[in-house]
């Protein structure tokens, strides 16, 4: 069958993607390996002929086809060709590391010169939606923020990923009840989580043009006076005391439960009135199973190490609860990968909200996809290692 991008967007679709317009039929040969280029040339003096590609990634991952797919539409409707894309796995389904993720067929000569930006499209969006969905189950009454615009190679990136975020959520969403991401950065793939506009409040930058974490906090209010206002109380090193003082500030808000308080404590020190020593006193008197059982380095940094760690969301709830803000929200930001989630759902981290860009592959040699030729003309053919490819052959870890 061939697919529309409407058939790999169940979720709902938005405005024309950059993944859609770029790079057009004319400016494709300059982004294009210059072997699929020769190539094409030398199938244009020999003859062309019908080519079956199978697509896949050699890592589990999330299927998240459809900006590649949008795009390699708007390539086959610039040349006035169409290519039969047969999706095995719709989007938001678990795709095996090796599985086909689809069949792609055409004229080879129309083919060959569009692998290059298939895979680009592709492979990270796929590994980074499979990320998202990680995070989401580990924490799945935790809401997340797809806060990562500013760590992408460029604005087509930064859509990937945005879609990415929203696939492995509603993936999350449907298969667990998880929150999930409610929303991300920017105004311009906002659509992807059926938002109008992006979320975020405040940067360290106001916080110094302030001088004071109070006084960006009344200045931003008064700006912007309906936006929910989420304040940043890392800047000066005073995460308990700057938090009591915004509370105190703003207690009408804080008694409403309209006010929180964003955590992104830098790996360098520790969270205000903590120290190992502390820290494993926190977990002990809150979740002790959490660190008397074996842990790794990774995991202890994540339980009580410097910067936001599961001791110091503890920490700073329980300031807030005895000054009787227990009503105000807690956001956590800062490497929050699909591993930190994972200690943070271990240790009960009282967190609301997490924003986070970390859902990015750690690797980006994850985030590969690769495609094999499996048929000319009709004729499967392969090369030899890759026989598990062919169609009528199933691939070796099965997809759910």
């Amino acid at each position: 069958m061939t697919v529309k991008p409407s058939d790999a967007a169940p979720f709902g679709a938005g405005p024309m993607p950059i993944g859609g317009r770029e790079p057009t039929d004319a400016s494709l040969p300059a982004w294009t390996d210059k072997y699929f280029l020769r190539t094409k040339q030398t199938v244009g003096r020999f003859g062309d002929c019908p080519a079956t590609y199978a697509i896949f990634l050699r890592r589990p991952v999330v299927s998240a086809p459809r900006l590649a797919i949008e795009w390699l539409e708007s390539i086959a409707e610039a040349r006035g060709v169409a290519f039969d894309i047969e999706l095995l796995r719709k989007e938001g389904k678990r795709v095996g590391a090796g599985e086909p993720l689809m069949y792609v067929t055409g004229p080879l000569y129309h083919l060959v010169d569009t692998e290059t930006l298939l895979l680009q499209k592709l492979g990270p969006a796929c590994v980074a939606a499979y990320n998202a969905y990680a995070m989401c189950v580990e924490l799945p009454r935790t809401a997340f923020l797809a806060m990562d615009a500013r760590h992408c190679a460029g604005r087509e990136m930064a859509e990937l990923m945005a879609y990415a975020a929203s696939v492995g959520s509603r993936r999350a969403q449907e298969k667990i009840g998880a929150k999930g991401f409610i929303g991300n950065a920017t105004d311009a793939t906002a659509h992807f989580f059926g938002q109008t506009a992006g979320y975020g409040t405040m940067p360290h930058a106001l916080i110094g043009y302030a001088g004071s974490t109070v006084r960006a906090a009344e200045m931003f209010h008064e700006a912007n006076p309906d936006v929910p206002l989420t304040v940043l109380v890392d800047y000066f090193g005073l995460e308990v005391t700057d938090s009591i003082a915004v509370c105190r500030r703003f207690r009408k808000m804080a008694e409403a439960g309209t006010l929180s308080l964003r955590l992104d404590t830098g790996g360098g020190r520790y969270v205000e009135g903590l120290d190992p020593a502390r820290s494993y006193d926190v977990l002990d008197r809150h979740v002790p199973e959490a660190i008397r059982g074996y842990r790794d380095e990774t995991e202890l940094r994540h339980l009580i190490g410097t910067g936001v760690s599961a001791a110091a969301i503890h920490h700073v709830r329980d300031a807030l609860d005895q000054a009787g803000f227990d009503k105000v929200r807690i956001v956590a930001s800062s490497g929050f990968s699909p591993a930190k989630c994972r200690v943070m759902a271990l240790a009960k981290a009282p967190i609301d909200v997490v924003g986070t860009g970390s859902y990015l592959p750690d690797k980006w040699s994850e985030t590969y996809a690769t495609a094999d030729i499996v048929a000319y003309g009709g004729k499967p053919l392969v090369k030899v290692g890759r026989e598990w490819l062919l169609r009528d052959r199933p691939g070796p870890y099965p997809g759910e």
